[in-house]
């Protein structure tokens, strides 16, 4: 009986299935490219927020007497970072909205910027300094992007600048802001004091410097096509490989033996600088670009920074000059001679006015920062944490 149940529905069958076959073809299918690019983007999403707050975090934590302030203002500035762009973005006074998955990369990217700022800066901000500092510096980094970027007044038409990993409009713009709020707020008793560092707090900073190695390409990846995306990971590898043997060989050239300040940071500048071309160039230019970064930054960390400190009276803790400011607008500029079709006037512009806004807003947010009170002693934990031992 069963079975001639079984055989009398079983046409039906068959023609529901295939009607269910035809629908799922014409609808649902149509949504499965963007539903697999939306968990691509997630995954490279995720690997973000490890750059920030694991890679970064660590990063920063080389100064011996100042890494729980160091965790905690990392923790302070992607939460502040965060949730103000995406309300700034769903506002539209940067333009039309993006994807939600899209918008909290570009989001990301923000944070990512202010925590190279921070780095110019840190040791010597309390911890609510560093929650304004946020709030003033999202608004001027979205300014930036939007002008570079997305045809803010119509002064760059969109599209011209090519900054896909954020050479540009990430890297440098933070590295300059950072120098503008420094220029501005250093002190002299800041300028005579020594950041201390030993080997606890170095592994620590290497840590956070392997973390943001490893998950570098998800960074410069992350709004990339399906298409570009294996072409553009194999640049940044490429690219930061270069850089590190670089840092190694100039860094043992330079101080006689190895500093591991050098290889914690100038290391990565291989990723800063293939940033803006890491979807054109080819793999023999991109490991070209990390050679050049990689050397550029050692010796900016080697040379450049104690010579910064005298002419400019300025103390940038991290070296942010070195390893985002230099090698991202080495990057910005590697464009010319690697894209084909570049508007190079524009590409050129682009440049200027980030280091322009960058380090005026900078100078106007170091003005800003001191009605908070200053940090009576800079690069200590005590001021500010329980149980914190001088």
């Amino acid at each position: 009986m069963n079975k001639h149940i079984l055989y009398k529905f079983l046409p039906l069958t068959l023609l529901l299935t295939a009607i269910s076959s035809i629908v799922f073809a014409s609808g649902v299918a149509e949504n499965i490219p963007s539903a697999i690019i939306n968990d691509q983007q997630y995954n490279r999403a995720i690997h973000i927020m490890v750059m920030l707050l694991v890679g970064f975090g660590f990063l920063m934590v080389f100064v011996r007497k100042y890494g729980r302030s160091a965790l905690t203002a990392t923790f302070l500035l992607v939460s502040t970072a965060l949730p103000l762009y995406m309300l700034v973005k769903s506002s539209g006074l940067t333009g039309r909205g993006e994807d939600e998955i899209k918008t909290l990369i570009l989001a990301e990217f923000a944070a990512a910027s202010l925590l190279i700022t921070a780095g110019a800066v840190l040791g010597r901000l309390k911890m609510p300094q560093y929650i304004l500092l946020g709030l003033l510096f999202i608004p001027f980094y979205m300014f930036n992007e939007w002008i570079v970027l997305g045809g803010g007044f119509g002064i760059i038409d969109i599209g011209s600048v090519v900054d896909t990993g954020g050479s540009i409009v990430i890297h440098a713009f933070g590295a300059i802001f950072g120098l503008g709020v420094a220029i501005t707020m250093t002190t002299k008793q800041e300028l005579e004091k020594t950041i201390e560092a030993d080997a606890t707090s170095d592994r620590y900073s290497m840590l956070g410097s392997m973390m943001l190695w490893i998950f570098w390409p998800s960074f410069c990846a992350a709004l990339v096509t399906p298409a570009q995306m294996p072409h553009t990971v194999v640049n940044v590898i490429l690219a930061l490989c270069g850089s590190t043997l670089t840092t190694y060989i100039f860094s043992v050239s330079l101080r006689k033996k190895i500093s591991i300040a050098d290889i914690a940071n100038a290391a990565l500048a291989g990723g800063v600088a293939i940033g803006s071309t890491c979807a054109d160039a080819s793999h023999t230019m991109a490991a070209i670009i990390g050679i050049l970064g990689g050397g550029l930054s050692t010796f900016g960390f080697a040379v450049i920074q104690s010579k910064q400190q005298k002419w400019m009276k300025l103390i940038d803790t991290c070296g942010v000059t070195n390893l985002h400011g230099l090698p991202g607008l080495m990057g910005g500029l590697a464009a010319l001679p690697i894209i084909h079709g570049l508007n190079i006037q524009e590409q050129l512009m682009g440049v200027l006015i980030t280091v322009v806004l960058a380090f005026t807003t900078g100078i106007l947010t170091g003005k800003i920062l001191p009605l908070l009170g200053r940090k009576v002693e800079a690069y200590e934990d005590s001021e500010e944490f329980l149980d914190a031992v001088d």
